[in-house]
């Protein structure tokens, strides 16, 4: 089993990540790792911070000699922004003063949409930043550096993660299937909004800049994609075994995400069966290999059925929410006097809806690395390799009978 624990607050030293459940023997990419982080921090419409932050996982345990040993794998990430918040954080007539003589009062007018209020009023804290600091989606950092350890794991099996934007706002690039994996793959890194369409990327940027101007924010979509993944991950004999709802799971878990969906998502609910289920054919003869004896001409099921892999591209849709920080703020109340008050304003992002897709990615490799150990369970990764070697030879001679498509 695969698991990964994170720790630490935005106003914290450092994030820290723990993973165990690598096998032995893999190959650790440190440079592949920064990059990692690295492309959460992009995106247009970002924040102040990421102007600050510089994110580098320093790993502490579990890798010698640039490979895993099977031992838990815990990992640094600094926060460099945290000696700005020396004076933020130490409340009070004997706390420091900033620069300008002020000390800062405590987070008392919680903001609609986050965690704010729901969070004071569970653990019972005064000062809403002992809840916000955590809450906030600084922490998605460790999340794509544990992820990175697990991408490096599928990558070693041949398994590519992509992902891109296709909504922002009221924009969209129209329906995600329609785009190829090719097409995910060939975007930049430096693209403003990792959107397949540039014409449609530009309108995205234009819609950012509109709700920077008014003080507002926006949300959106984006779909991660999966090629090289075998047939028989997931189970369907036990509702929590059900890899659709894992990766369903993990994608939610993300801040502000509102909504996922796999395949074609939402829109089977408005059409009929026969536009929704993926034909099963034998290939065309000289068609390529796959990794099963027979072709699917559409993917509307996103590679699960039944909540099990069938062999097609994986694909998963997250639907965010606008960040809840406005600088406009909407109306609150303020929990030391009990009066209405605009809610409380807090360095943020315009947009961040690239970066979640990002974190999407870290989440769902991870998801898809514990099936693998699942399914093909050792302690190394060539005995990994070995086992995954005998399946496809057993799934490849069920299909050596089939006859040729006329």
């Amino acid at each position: 089993m695969l698991r990964f624990l994170t720790a630490g607050e935005s106003h914290g030293q450092a994030l820290v990540a723990m993973v165990e459940g690598l096998p032995a023997g893999l190959p650790i990419d440190q440079e592949a790792l920064a990059r990692e982080l690295r492309r959460r921090q992009l995106g247009y419409g970002r924040g102040r911070r990421m102007q600050i932050e510089t994110d580098t996982a320093e790993i502490l345990s579990g890798v010698r000699k640039g490979q895993t040993l099977g031992s838990p794998v815990a990992m640094l990430i600094r926060n460099r922004d945290w000696k700005n918040w020396q004076q933020t954080m130490h409340v009070g007539p004997e706390a420091p003063a900033d620069a300008t003589g002020a000390r800062r009062a405590p987070v008392t007018r919680p903001r609609p949409g986050h965690a704010d209020l729901a969070g004071a009023l569970k653990y019972d804290r005064d000062d809403m930043r002992d809840i916000l600091e955590r809450a906030s989606a600084r922490e998605t950092a460790a999340r794509v550096a544990a992820g990175s350890l697990a991408r490096q794991l599928l990558s070693a099996l041949d398994i590519r993660i992509v992902s891109h934007v296709f909504t922002l706002g009221a924009v969209s690039a129209g329906d995600p299937l329609a785009c190829t994996f090719e097409q995910i793959a060939a975007i930049d890194d430096e693209a403003p909004l990792h959107c397949v369409d540039e014409g449609v990327q530009q309108q995205m940027i234009e819609a950012i800049d509109a709700a920077r101007a008014a003080g507002d924010t926006l949300g959106g979509a984006f779909e991660v994609v999966v090629r090289g993944l075998p047939a028989g991950l997931g189970s369907y004999v036990q509702w929590d075994r059900k890899l659709d709802g894992r990766l369903a799971q993990a994608v939610m878990s993300i801040p502000a995400i509102k909504a996922v969906g796999i395949g074609k998502g939402v829109g089977v609910a408005s059409i009929p069966g026969s536009q929704v289920h993926d034909e099963i054919l034998l290939p065309a003869e000289g068609a390529p290999s796959r990794p099963i004896g027979v072709a699917r001409p559409t993917n509307r099921a996103g590679g699960l059925e039944g909540g099990v892999t069938n062999g097609e591209d994986l694909r998963i849709s997250g639907y965010m929410k606008p960040i809840s920080t406005l600088m406009k703020p909407l109306r609150s109340v303020d929990l030391q006097t009990m009066q209405e008050s605009p809610a409380a304003i807090e360095r943020s992002d315009v947009c961040a809806v690239p970066a979640a897709a990002v974190v999407a990615e870290a989440m769902v490799a991870f998801v898809l690395a514990d099936a693998v150990i699942e399914r093909y369970g050792a302690d190394t990764l060539d005995d990994i390799r070995a086992q995954m070697q005998r399946v496809d030879a057993r799934v490849a001679q069920r299909f050596s009978g089939a006859p040729t498509e006329a």
